[in-house]
């Protein structure tokens, strides 16, 4: 890290604080209830995080955390379960945090006590590996799989190895069966609105609406209109914004899936997609 990000870190917090005491002229902001928003790596966290920043202007929260709390590295290696169990637990009051965290039982004990909110956004598992393979071979080349993607001679190869996963020379990915395990868990967690990416892109207000009321479940009042606040957040949902945003589209995935790899993946994933509720049989 450069000296210049460095003092940006460390600005930051106290001039996103001082924007929310000119905001809502208070110098304490512990009235509103801690907001975690989690996701699935590449299932629209930065539409989620785009949602929670939109909610600093309807509640009074200081700031949203500026970097995602992580449970693997972005060069694929877990942390140490402690290590992500303080980061949950040390974030500032009245900041709204975010990131990529399993649902290990300390991690859900912690995250879903009474009063808390916890968000998780998942998307259809077809789009998910086709806009992995997109970001992991032509956006970040500090991805594990840059290298080993940009190996194969073309995107049909790359697909068909985020289906099956890989597990050679020290590299190492999990299978799409493998990759919502974690999804599962956090399906199967009370006190968690999960969250389907395709809900809050096609069915956006219905969404946003429920989002508000799993806020006011706690017991806290938004102190803006709903018509208001609704619209606001409306206004803070702008994917272009997203330094990882590509098409943004729902069922994308169709473009790019030929026959082979629809029969591949339904070898690797069985009934994911069913047990998803993306398709009502195996035969799609």
């Amino acid at each position: 890290m450069t000296v210049s990000q460095t003092i940006r870190r460390t600005l930051r917090p106290l001039g996103k604080t001082a924007q929310a005491i000119a905001r809502w002229k208070r110098f304490t902001f512990n009235d509103a209830p801690p907001i975690f928003g989690n996701a699935k790596p590449k299932s629209g966290s930065h539409l989620l995080l785009q949602v929670l920043n939109g909610f600093t202007h309807i509640m009074p929260y200081r700031y949203v955390e500026a970097n995602p709390i992580r449970t693997v590295n972005k060069d694929g290696g877990r942390r140490a379960a402690d290590r992500v169990l303080s980061d949950l637990r040390t974030l500032p009051s009245g900041v709204i945090g975010w990131g990529y965290v399993d649902a290990t039982p300390e991690n859900a004990s912690f995250l879903t006590q009474s009063g808390r909110v916890n968000y998780f956004i998942y998307r259809d598992p077809r789009d998910l590996l086709v806009s992995q393979v997109f970001f992991a071979t032509d956006m970040h080349e500090e991805h594990s799989m840059h290298d080993f993607y940009n190996t194969l001679p073309d995107f049909g190869e790359r697909l068909k190895v985020a289906i099956t996963g890989v597990d050679r020379d020290g590299l190492y990915m999990v299978s799409v069966r493998q990759r919502y395990e974690g999804v599962f868990q956090w399906l199967a967690q009370k006190n968690v609105m999960c969250i389907r990416f395709e809900d809050l892109v096609n069915d956006r207000d219905v969404t946003l609406a429920s989002m508000l009321d799993e806020v006011e479940k706690t017991g806290y009042r938004i102190p803006t209109p709903r018509a208001q606040a609704l619209s606001v957040l409306v206004d803070a949902i702008q994917p272009k914004k997203s330094h990882t945003f590509r098409s943004g589209k729902t069922g994308g995935w169709r473009e790019y899936f030929s026959d082979e790899h629809k029969k591949l993946f339904k070898e690797v994933a069985g009934d994911l997609l069913v047990r998803l509720g993306y398709e009502k049989t195996n035969d799609w």
